[in-house]
């Protein structure tokens, strides 16, 4: 939920409201009536995005220094008599030939097909902060080795590949390639910028010193060049200077006047507004260590597709930025947000995909502070006649693709990510930052939120009118509301009296909950949670030392240092049953307002100058702010079961790593066509840098959807990872039963359509746990060479087997669907068509339509007796589909557990099965023979697709003689089915059509 469109700022609109003050008097009576009253009548003022709430570059001031910055001559220079070389990293100083101040340059070439770039000041006045806890560890590097070096340049090897570096002294560059190939060049626009600490100056009497320095160093220069020149005897003393040997020469006259300007332009940037204080609306940001801001731009040659940078309402593939904002990665609770356009949204994921038909490439720009990300093209613009053009007349330039990254501190950590495969990419950034956790099995299920159910009595409706109306659900949610005064881990008294037994009631069906527990916590003494926050010490701190306060949704509100591990720590503890009252095994949490939102702080999020655990400024850590509360909340789900359970929480912020704590959301979207549409590269992007587990609002939080609208996106959401109805407070009602007896057929056949493909997701999002592949990917993370697919984003790929095209607009008649894949084929998932690849087709739709499609060589398992409740399936027998390839094979897997414990990996305890059909035979075996689990869960159906009418089918198995099955066959559609082979899931055997 976001803040409201309140004109007072107490509820959202940070420019008209006054900056927390330092240990703030909680508020009167009358201004928090005030207030709740103002929010009251806003809650229906449903109004979108002000965009003067949140900066532009031209606002922030780093990114307006860096921006001024063009590309050219590096003034950086790299001091090759510095170097160090050791097996694992090659360390070299770097020097601002304006400035003087030196910079350590730290390369490393990482296990898996990586490097590493690291810049820092070689003497900084005091630490410059460096991101903890998103690693997963140190990696692993490799060997290094110089093959060449001159004057100017030094060459080396990366371990034993074909990949090598060659480094520029002057200016400062370095290219890498693959055998002659140049893949990236890094600084090869000058645009390094690091600006390093320093003391401020102290105006007049500061400028008088430098002044006296400035002519002293002058003097001193002049005398050591002479004394360089003409060395005397001690015997002799010090010679005069004659007239000519004194005076510089016109060169150096020159050089000097250059290297005077540069310190005069240099001196004048410290004084640049903004430098040392930065005003935004009414809020004041101060700068203790003055400017520190880190940039440094790739050049990608041969590259004209760039992906990834979440998060961004915006297509799957990348625009230049170049007449416009770059893209901000900056987490904010942006009301209602626009569509298409570069600004910041709940997460930042700084990641960057580049593709094209030879090699796909990764940039991961490890840095917390807010960060701009800039994207030049020598080929934008061009009509694709123009490009023909230059083909044509074989001139024209080589496509290159320029990203500049600017931070507003912190150093410079650069992973490079140098596939060459889009899968290579997805293992390389696993193994950086961990990969998808595996959710437990009803977070893949359907849930049922809003903002909010009233009471326990409408808990209990909800819940029944499922079974009334043979709608499947997992889970139930509750809001704000459901808690004592918006104070967490806390219920209402009146509203929800008794807490545990809903959840009994709820557990009697096989259900689940989930309620919020925002990290902003209600300043009350008497409200423990807050008592104890304030008693340990754990609030986050004013720039005076006082804890941090803001307005959010229980008023004035504390905000927990979570960069704090033991507030961290803390904060696990608090989901135990015996801290969290009323809390069962069945009940989890979604972490919302985590960006954090402070509804009367500057762009309505915390104040830079606030200060963190270990003295570290708000700026440093801000986008890190979600992840920690995400990684608190989930272990501390963890920790209440003794380490057994999985946990589930859903986000709304969230950073690199957070993949491995949880789900995310794309936030407070709204009911209209264009945002159903945008659901799609939205998730896709989250995917492609990590995070699986992704999915939109269903039906939009904000206005109320028209029926076509809602159907349309119940079939959009079954599709896609995560899925949720979720609305505004102000909405109707939208549970499924309540649109008409039609629509409610078609959400229903919906939702049960994503019950039957569940043992498809879970083992989908099994390999995104093992390999780091996303879950719903692109086109062309499986057809790389397929230009095509580069730029498609309103259809892609569950695994690598189901290719989906919802309709996403309004009315529609039919949809362009493209199948790729040379000499592949594809099956139509509800009538089993067959159909040749690649093509493009226009398939007409109706009201039901959801336009998938089965690639021909997979195997899919289904379970088609839905019922009320992922966990009621549990022992419920699959279908295989198996659609055949032009070769007339097939192949598969199935991942098994008990879908909400560690088991699987703690002790073994799973079954990974692999299907297989060849040579007129399919086979079961086992994909993993360490893992063992049994169930009694078998087998009922195998539909084969493209199959002819065999004479006889027979079923195999070790030690039992071959039984003869029963089959149709559908001679229109070349579909077999088998009828009851009846085999355990978990057993070994054979099927042969003779």
């Amino acid at each position: 939920m976001s803040a409201l469109c309140d004109p007072s700022g107490v509820a959202g609109s940070p420019g008209s409201a006054p900056s927390p003050k330092p240990a703030a008097a909680p508020p009167s009576l009358s201004s928090t009536m005030a207030a709740v009253a103002c929010l009251a009548l806003l809650l229906g003022a449903v109004c979108a995005v002000d965009r003067s709430n949140f900066k532009t570059c031209d606002q922030s001031s780093f990114c307006k220094r860096q921006r001024n910055v063009k590309p050219g001559h590096s003034p950086y220079r790299a001091l090759l008599d510095s170097l160090q070389l050791s097996q694992d990293s090659m360390k070299i100083q770097l020097v601002n030939e304006a400035s003087k101040v030196p910079l350590l340059l730290e390369f490393y070439g990482l296990k898996g097909n990586m490097t590493r770039i690291r810049i820092n000041e070689l003497n900084p006045l005091k630490p410059r902060y460096e991101v903890p806890d998103v690693l997963v560890g140190d990696p692993p590097t490799t060997r290094l080795s110089v093959m060449g070096r001159d004057d100017n340049s030094v060459e080396l090897s990366l371990g034993e590949g074909t990949h090598k570096l060659i480094l520029t002294a002057k200016p400062f560059r370095m290219d890498l390639l693959e055998g002659r190939d140049l893949i990236l060049s890094v600084n090869s626009r000058g645009l390094l910028v690091f600006e390093h600490l320093r003391l401020k100056k102290d105006s007049f009497s500061d400028k008088v010193s430098s002044t006296v320095v400035s002519m002293w160093d002058r003097i001193k220069n002049l005398f050591s060049r002479e004394a360089s020149k003409e060395p005397a005897s001690e015997a002799e003393g010090a010679a005069e200077p004659s007239e000519e040997s004194s005076l510089p020469t016109e060169q150096e006259s020159a050089e000097s006047e250059k290297t005077e300007e540069a310190f005069k332009e240099a001196d004048e940037a410290e004084e640049e507004p903004g430098s040392w204080e930065e005003t935004f609306k009414t809020h004041t940001d101060s700068k203790i260590n003055g400017p520190t801001s880190v940039g440094l731009d790739f050049s990608l040659p041969g590259v004209e597709n760039v992906y990834g940078i979440p998060e961004h309402a915006e297509n799957l593939r990348l625009r230049t930025t170049e007449g416009g904002d770059p893209y901000r990665l900056y987490n904010l609770d942006v009301f209602q947000y626009e569509l298409y356009n570069p600004m910041a949204l709940y997460g930042s994921v700084p990641v960057l995909l580049a593709h094209n038909a030879q090699r796909t490439l990764g940039i991961f720009w490890l840095n917390a502070a807010e960060t701009w990300v800039d994207i030049t093209s020598n080929t934008a613009g061009k009509t694709l006649f123009g490009k023909m053009l230059d083909y044509m007349h074989g001139g024209g330039e080589t496509p290159q693709t320029d990203v500049r990254w600017m931070s507003e501190s912190g150093i410079i950590d650069a992973f490079l990510l140098l596939g060459p495969s889009p899968k290579d990419i997805f293992r390389q950034y696993g193994s950086l930052t961990g990969t998808q956790a595996l959710p437990p099995l009803f977070a893949l299920a359907y849930h049922q939120s809003r903002w909010n159910y009233n009471d326990e009595d409408d808990v209990s409706t909800v819940d029944s009118g499922f079974d009334e109306h043979d709608i499947p659900y997992d889970v139930i949610w509750l809001d704000i509301e459901h808690a004592d005064g918006k104070r967490y881990f806390t219920w209402d008294p009146n509203k929800f009296p008794h807490p545990r037994e809903m959840l009994q009631r709820l557990a009697a069906k096989r259900r689940k909950m989930v309620s919020i527990v925002d990290p902003h916590i209600k300043v009350d003494s008497g409200f423990r949670v807050h008592n104890e926050i304030r008693s340990r010490d754990f609030y986050t701190k004013t720039k005076d030392g006082s804890d941090y306060e803001g307005w959010c949704w229980p008023g004035s509100a504390g905000y927990p240092d979570f960069t704090n591990p033991e507030m961290r720590a803390w904060w696990s503890s608090m989901f135990a049953y015996d801290q969290y009252e009323g809390s069962m095994e069945n009940l989890y949490t979604w972490n919302d307002m985590n960006e954090p939102s402070v509804f009367n702080g500057p762009e309505v999020t915390m104040h830079k100058d606030a200060v963190h655990k270990g003295g570290w400024e708000h700026r440093d850590i801000h986008n890190l702010y979600g992840f920690y509360v995400q990684m608190a909340t989930a272990l501390g789900q963890v920790q209440r079961s003794g380490g057994v359970e999985r946990p589930f929480v859903l986000t709304r912020a969230f950073f690199a790593g957070s993949q491995r704590y949880g789900a995310v959301w794309t936030g407070d979207n709204a009911a209209e066509w264009d945002h159903l549409k945008i659901s799609i590269p939205m998730c896709l992007s989250l995917g492609l840098v990590g995070i699986s587990f992704c999915g939109a609002d269903v039906g939009g939080f904000f206005k109320s959807p028209e029926p076509e609208l809602l159907v349309r996106w119940y079939q959009v959401g079954a599709y896609q990872p995560f899925f949720r109805a979720h609305a505004h407070v102000d909405t109707i009602r939208r549970e499924p039963w309540l649109f008409g007896e039609e629509n409610k057929a078609l959400i229903r056949d919906a939702i049960r359509e994503r019950y039957a493909l569940l043992p498809f997701w879970y083992t989908a999002f099994y390999h995104s746990y093992r390999t780091g592949q996303p879950v719903m990917r692109p086109l062309w993370v499986e057809y790389p060479q397929d230009a095509t697919t580069f730029s498609i984003d309103d259809q892609y790929l569950l695994g690598d087997a189901l290719l989906v095209h919802p309709v996403t607009a309004q009315g529609a008649r039919g949809v362009q669907v493209y199948l790729p894949g040379k000499g592949e084929v594809w099956y139509d998932a509800r009538t089993h068509q067959k159909l040749h690849a690649p093509q493009t087709l226009y398939l007409t739709v109706t009201m039901s339509s959801i336009p998938v499609y089965q690639r021909g060589g997979s195997i899919v398992a289904r379970k088609e007796r839905v019922r009320r409740s992922s966990d009621c399936m549990q022992n419920d027998p699959y279908t295989l589909y198996v659609a055949l390839g032009p070769q007339g094979t097939a192949k598969g897997d199935l991942f098994v557990d008990d879908g909400h414990t560690f088991n699987f990996e703690t002790k073994g305890r799973y079954l990974h099965r692999r299907f297989s059909f060849s040579g007129n035979t399919l086979t079961a075996s086992s994909a993993d023979p360490k893992g063992s689990y049994e169930t009694s869960a078998w087998i009922e159906r195998v539909v084969i697709l493209g199959a002819g009418k065999p004479a006889a089918v027979f079923l195999k198995q070790v030690g039992v003689a071959e039984t003869r099955l029963d089959f149709t066959h559908e001679a229109e559609t070349s579909v077999l089915t088998l009828r009851k082979p009846a085999v355990n899931i978990a057993a070994d055997w054979s099927i042969s059509l003779r």
